[in-house]
């Protein structure tokens, strides 16, 4: 079948987001919005905390999206306005629909508060179609303990969402979703089928390797971001001889549906936008 053919790439802008935490963003930006179904991809971190002074995201809303929280270092805590508390440790998982709406906060856990450390991780906002923007919020929480992993050839590779070499996931999507973090050893090579109609993106984010088009190769930096449109063909992937290579993969089924977005609100259209902020104002979201 050979391998997709590059739509593009993108390095990822630096910025500042929640409470002040450093975050690496290939989109949205000024020059790119989305990349259909995902509205949003920050790397947070890494950073390294003094005891007493980790930050995060104080209480904020949502409305008609999922957030997904991929935890690669550190220890956070969530609470929302309808009750949920859970405890974010390395490695796991939260994939949080907002659906109808509910206010959020996401903080350094206690423990993690009083001695610091290293934080690192991931947030990816998934649009929600039109017809499921409004329904009731739902949370799927996983350690690290329990996300399948598959390995071939010198690949290990967490399954998240979706299939990978035999290996399904226990994450359940609303549309049609793959979510794969791989770890290439020196020298080692990844063939990663998708199917023929996602959008995917694979970002690198520790250390520097290669792709492969159906015409050539193409190094990456860390943080450069390629994409890939529907089409026939898998994800090449290639690390260099002498060191490791993590590269996260996304893919989904385009939407092709308007996308009217404000903030913390992704909805379908304008008025749908202004209708979520009267909402949130009237405390119809709730409070924690």
């Amino acid at each position: 079948m050979g391998f997709r053919r590059i739509t593009g790439t993108r390095i990822a802008e630096k910025t500042i987001e929640g409470g002040g935490f450093p975050v690496r963003r290939p989109f949205p930006v000024p020059q790119f919005s989305y990349w259909d179904p995902f509205l949003l991809l920050d790397e947070m971190g890494p950073v390294v905390y003094e005891p007493g002074k980790a930050i995060g995201a104080p209480d904020h809303p949502h409305r008609g999206f999922e957030t997904v929280t991929y935890l690669l270092s550190g220890e956070m805590e969530h609470k929302d306005s309808w009750g949920h508390a859970g405890k974010l440790k390395e490695g796991g998982i939260q994939w949080m629909t907002a659906g109808a709406g509910l206010v959020h906060s996401e903080l350094p856990s206690a423990d993690f508060q009083s001695r610091g450390g290293r934080m690192h991780g991931f947030q990816i906002w998934v649009n929600l179609p039109r017809d499921k923007k409004l329904i009731s919020p739902n949370y799927q929480e996983m350690d690290s303990s329990e996300l399948p992993v598959a390995e071939k050839d010198g690949v290990w590779a967490k399954v998240i969402a979706g299939e990978l070499w035999g290996t399904n996931a226990i994450i359940q999507t609303q549309t049609p979703i793959v979510f794969f973090h791989l770890k290439l050893s020196p020298g080692s090579y990844a063939e990663v089928p998708v199917p023929k109609d996602y959008n995917i993106l694979a970002y690198p984010f520790v250390g520097e390797g290669t792709v492969i088009d159906t015409d050539a190769e193409h190094d990456l930096v860390e943080g450069e971001t390629v994409f890939y449109q529907g089409g026939e063909g898998s994800i090449g992937l290639r690390a260099p001889e002498n060191f490791a290579w993590e590269v996260l993969i996304l893919g989904g089924q385009p939407l092709n549906e308007p996308v009217a977005r404000y903030g913390p609100f992704v909805m379908s259209t304008p008025q749908e936008i202004q209708q979520a902020f009267e909402d949130y104002s009237a405390g119809k979201m709730g409070t924690i």
